[in-house]
């Protein structure tokens, strides 16, 4: 049965559709014609807006086909194997983007953050990183690395001491410049020096543990 009272007849659901003759002629003056024109915008509007919101600016996923994202780190990419860095690529990023920073560490070293890995000014136009990345300042094709905590420049895998499994983390971010800075530069630099300058950042995380 109806939700409403006999003989009062139902209302319409729909607060658009007139009830009365009244507001049938009332819909057809040119008032409310450009009401309805207003409330149709309206909905146009938010529509558009809600789709924008789904797919906000800044999207970049980072990827790697070494290991299942949150998974363990396969020994080759370890000091426990050939100590090689990973294969990684990445999505088109925003935009505007002038360089790519990749920063690799483990936040649960014994004596704080250690940094394995950190790269800048990559090219723009770069989308991957080859498996084995040669130690030294310069790589092939673009891109400079800085020192780790080992210390050297270049790539130094996970190398836990023995017990609980570590989390690695890379994370790679779009610039909207590049980096002046000199040879051996440090994490804590690219940091500031990219400061104001992100457009879009992605990260992957492994876990190894010895």
């Amino acid at each position: 049965m109806p939700e409403c009272l006999i003989p009062s007849p139902c209302e319409s659901a729909d607060p658009q559709i007139p009830r009365t003759e009244a507001g049938r002629r009332e819909l057809s003056h040119p008032h409310g014609i450009r009401v309805m024109a207003a409330i149709t915008f309206a909905a146009v509007l938010l529509a558009a807006t809600t789709a924008v919101a789904k797919d906000p600016p800044g999207k970049l996923e980072l990827m790697t086909t070494a290991f299942h994202v949150g998974g363990a780190i396969p020994t080759q990419f370890t000091c426990s194997g050939d100590n090689k860095s990973p294969f990684l690529s990445w999505t088109q990023p925003p935009s505007g983007t002038k360089s790519f920073v990749l920063i690799v560490d483990d936040p649960d070293a014994p004596g704080g953050t250690w940094v394995h890995w950190v790269v800048y000014n990559l090219p723009a136009a770069a989308r991957q990183l080859s498996e084995h990345v040669p130690a030294g300042q310069m790589i092939a094709g673009g891109g400079e690395q800085g020192s780790n905590d080992f210390p050297m420049n270049g790539y130094g895998g996970p190398c836990p001491p023995p017990g609980k499994r570590h989390h690695y983390y890379f994370r790679l971010y779009a610039l909207d410049t590049t980096i002046p800075l000199p040879a051996a530069v440090h994490r804590q630099e690219v940091d500031l020096a990219m400061k104001g300058h992100i457009l879009a950042q992605a990260e992957l995380m492994g876990t190894f543990g010895r």
